[in-house]
């Protein structure tokens, strides 16, 4: 590592160990990657010898969001969730590739680096159609795949998402960016958890104080308007993407069991899009939670985490039984 990339390292590590939202019994730690470093977000496992996990969070968002989750699942998974490059407490890759391709890169190197492949992948939203791209190219990382309201491509999008979809828009971009400063941070960042839950009431005091502690520190930073718009860029143009690089025809070629989590009350990924879903994964179990709304993981953490915890029962006891030495399957005596 030069001189220069260890000052880099050394720097995002300060800002992951001071960064906003990170509750008791979590760490958060940087990784020095080929062109990128990223920001590691751990809770410590209940038990020894766990199956690992990994968490890919969605547009705006980080792994702050897994939180709820990981706390659940600690006695399951071994839980890590990692910021994607430009957001949370992750600067921007040095190739400043914010598309989904460049994102999967992001995860692909953090498990090659990290060894703890195959793992159980979870993605939400924007991480659910970067989780189902690591899925279908590099089977070898993934043991099983869940996703939460995964941004998969849809022509009809629901009227509550064309202000996130205009992010992706250079002119209507600047007009929105223009707009939210306007706005205090603890307004701003009501209004995207009010657009992400089913139910606002259940937004969480700690959760309320955590995103407005996270908006504050991450607006300051000067490629925050840069993630979020290139982001919604990448995703849109993934959206109108054919042939072989379709989301859809990579969901066809993902071997890995699946979890499909769906919440009724979403207002940015139609809920219509859980029937298409279930029928591209080959091998997938379909979860509605009709209170919920785009970040069940967040809203409803019992009940995903449950919903997981069946999914890998049925999965455990409908897998072949690995030969042992000494079993005879010949049907001789």
């Amino acid at each position: 590592m030069s001189s220069t990339e260890a000052r880099r390292a050394d720097a995002v590590l300060a800002a992951a160990e001071s960064w906003p939202g990170v509750r008791d019994g979590e760490t958060m730690r940087s990784v020095a990657l080929p062109g990128m470093t990223l920001s590691i977000r751990r809770r410590a496992a209940a038990r020894d010898e766990l199956e690992p996990a990994l968490f890919v969070h969605g547009l705006g968002g980080s792994s702050r969001n897994w939180s709820a989750l990981m706390q659940r699942l600690s006695d399951t998974v071994e839980c890590e969730a990692l910021d994607l490059p430009g957001f949370g407490a992750s600067p921007p890759a040095d190739s400043r590739d914010y598309t989904i391709s460049g994102h999967a890169r992001a995860v692909v190197r953090c498990l090659e680096a990290s060894a703890r492949g195959p793992v159980h992948l979870m993605g939400n939203s924007l991480g659910g159609a970067v989780a189902t791209r690591v899925a279908a190219f590099r089977p070898d990382l993934v043991r099983s795949l869940t996703l939460v309201s995964p941004a998969l491509p849809e022509w009809r999008p629901q009227r509550t998402a064309l202000p996130t979809v205009l992010l992706g828009v250079p002119g209507a971009s600047w007009l929105l960016r223009r707009a939210a400063g306007d706005y205090p941070p603890e307004q701003r960042a009501r209004g995207v958890l009010r657009l992400c839950y089913g139910d606002p009431a259940r937004i969480t005091p700690e959760e309320f104080s955590g995103a407005v502690a996270e908006l504050e520190r991450r607006q300051v930073l000067p490629y925050f308007w840069e993630s979020l718009t290139a982001s919604t860029r990448g995703l849109l143009n993934a959206f109108s993407v054919g042939g072989q690089q379709s989301l859809w025809r990579q969901a066809e070629r993902v071997l890995a069991p699946t979890l499909l989590i769906y919440g009724g009350r979403d207002r940015l990924i139609s809920f219509r899009m859980a029937r298409r879903a279930s029928a591209a994964f080959r091998n997938s179990r379909l979860v509605t939670l009709p209170d919920a709304g785009h970040v069940a993981m967040m809203e409803f953490p019992d009940a995903v985490a449950d919903a997981f915890r069946d999914f890998l029962d049925h999965h455990a006891s409908t897998s072949p039984r690995p030969a042992r030495a000494g079993d005879d399957d010949s049907g001789g005596g």
